[in-house]
């Protein structure tokens, strides 16, 4: 384990450049080179730690004897939980601990060498930049670039809605399926994706986007509103809408 101990980065790019080397090695370990890696955390062996050094290498390794240790510990016997698992969601695990060692250690660095607050926060941003080696190995990176873009396109179609309404009556619309001629295109799109699959409690039939619908502020469930007599003027002046289930529920003594 002498990859790293006599290494000791001193400004905050001398730390992000050893925090990057060390993630590179843990990410090879749990990708690339993971089959390696499983062999050698053997269950019948001691407690054993993965450990990222700045040279972009990695090392399956007892812990340092030393107490306290030069530097933080990774997480101890990881090989334990080997086959007590399946492999996806063991990698996982290893993953999530090599994160929080990883930050650790930088961190470390940032107290033992004195980094002041905005040197704490520009180091936290550099890394926070990067994908956690959990997001590696799980895919979620990928996951998380297709959903900005699926973001991206719902904000602005929203900000398309918002500015043509006051938030008052946008309060109302997050209540009210509106019809096609009182709706706008933008917030008919959203209404279809969130209620496509929705059924009337009263009648049990699918949502269509020309129809008035309401929801019940007590059970929550979806009503047309000419199955319980409730036109879109009507629902304008209605504060808290309960179902005719949930009135005669509150009826009773």
């Amino acid at each position: 384990m002498d990859g790293g101990a006599a290494y000791n980065p001193r400004t905050v790019e001398e730390v992000f450049r050893d925090f990057k080397g060390r993630r590179a090695g843990m990410i090879k370990a749990l990708t690339t080179d993971v089959d390696d890696f499983y062999q050698q955390c053997d269950p019948e062996k001691e407690n054993l730690c993965l450990y990222g050094y700045p040279g972009e290498q990695w090392e399956v390794n007892l812990p340092a004897e030393e107490v306290p240790p030069e530097l933080p510990e990774p997480a101890l016997g990881i090989n334990f939980a080997r086959d007590g698992m399946q492999e996806k969601d063991w990698l996982s695990l290893v993953a999530v601990h090599s994160d929080a060692w990883l930050l650790s250690v930088a961190f470390y660095f940032g107290a033992r060498f004195g980094f002041d607050k905005a040197d704490r926060k520009r180091l936290f941003n550099m890394i926070n930049d990067l994908p956690t080696i959990f997001e590696v190995v799980t895919g979620t990176v990928k996951k998380q670039v297709k959903e900005k873009s699926s973001v991206s396109n719902h904000s602005s179609n929203k900000s398309k809605s918002n500015s043509k309404r006051g938030s008052e009556s946008q309060a109302k619309y997050s209540k009210t399926i509106q019809s096609k001629e009182e709706d706008e295109e933008g917030l008919e799109e959203e209404d279809d994706e969130e209620h496509g699959e929705t059924l009337c409690g009263a009648c049990g039939e699918n949502y269509a986007a020309d129809e008035f619908w309401i929801c019940c502020d007590i059970c929550e469930k979806w009503f047309h509103g000419k199955c319980v007599k409730i036109t879109p003027a009507r629902a304008e002046h209605i504060k808290q809408y309960k179902c005719p289930s949930c009135s005669n529920k509150r009826a009773r003594p």
